[in-house]
């Protein structure tokens, strides 16, 4: 139990000498020296998700504004609890992007988010498989592509993906 608790300690002390915690990612980011243009796209998806809770950005300590960064903001709600990760990757003046939100909802099914999800984007493709148990929800630009996940009667997993590359 003592060597347990040992690696535990020491990987957390490890997390936590590389990484850096601020208000909001943007603010991180900036503090952390990342590149303009990609701090810009972060701060725009910031406001677009509304993500306000735990922020964590791991950044290069030598050469954050031309290496990729990571950007992780963790939030809970009283129906779940939902995890938002962004992958920065500066070119130049350019930032290439992929985005992860992973949303885990208490009291709703995955077939009841499919069908709301249904009813406000009748353009939206929606796959099953595995008998049902993962559904995958693309819209008709291909912009994103949903995973949701049963995990009980009553609870599900949504997993949104995206990947951007601005500007080429």
């Amino acid at each position: 139990m003592q060597f347990l608790f040992r690696h535990i300690s020491l990987i957390l002390i490890i997390l936590f000498s590389v990484n850096s915690f601020a208000t909001s990612l943007t603010e991180d980011a900036q503090n952390r020296g990342i590149n303009e243009t990609c701090s810009n796209y972060l701060e725009q998806i910031e406001s677009s998700y509304g993500l306000s809770g735990l922020n964590i950005t791991f950044a290069h300590p030598e050469n954050p504004s031309l290496l990729p960064s990571l950007h992780i903001s963790a939030q809970q709600y009283n129906n779940g609890s939902s995890s938002f990760s962004a992958t920065l990757m500066p070119d130049d003046e350019y930032c290439y992007l992929s985005t992860v939100l992973v949303t885990a909802i208490n009291n709703q099914s995955c077939s009841e988010i499919t069908q709301v999800k249904s009813e406000n984007d009748e353009n939206l493709k929606v796959s099953f498989y595995a008998d049902g148990n993962y559904t995958i929800l693309t819209p008709s630009d291909d912009s994103f592509q949903a995973i949701l996940t049963s995990s009980g009667d009553n609870s599900c997993t949504m997993t949104e993906t995206r990947m951007m590359w601005p500007g080429k």
